[in-house]
């Protein structure tokens, strides 16, 4: 009876050792823009101004948004893609059973174009007549 004690401690006390210092996975994702020091917004939520680093959860779609004063706000949407070590069933040893963290970096980078003047006559006038198709209608 003494010996099973022995192995069980034996076989237990590495399998607990190995589990009470699980790995994981950081994901970060580095977001920079041409010009430098636009505010940017993953899925509705301010992350920051370019250049930007912040932690992501999940993969797959993001949506994107980018403002800078003089510049034309960009709305797009970005895929993170998922490196080997997280594809289904690998994930389980990366996140939960090896002792060691995987750090996974991704990049976005956007160009912004700069914003077209406004004409004020034109933009008045185009307000009279949406306006005006408003209250009265196209002929």
């Amino acid at each position: 009876m003494r010996r099973f004690g022995w192995l069980t401690f034996f076989l237990l006390v590495p399998i607990g050792l190995a589990l009470s210092l699980p790995g994981c996975v950081r994901r970060t994702v580095t977001i920079n823009t041409q010009p430098q020091g636009a505010t940017v917004s993953l899925n509705d939520e301010v992350v920051g101004t370019t250049p930007v680093t912040t932690d992501f959860l999940w993969y797959g779609d993001y949506d994107v948004i980018i403002r800078k004063e003089g510049y034309e706000t960009l709305k797009t949407n970005h895929r993170l893609k998922a490196p080997w070590y997280q594809a289904p069933g690998l994930d389980f040893f990366t996140e939960i059973l090896l002792p060691f963290q995987f750090h996974d970096r991704q990049q976005m980078f956007f160009e912004l174009k700069p914003a077209e003047p406004v004409d004020p006559d034109k933009f008045i006038q185009d307000a009279k007549n949406a306006r005006d198709e408003a209250l009265y209608g196209t002929d």
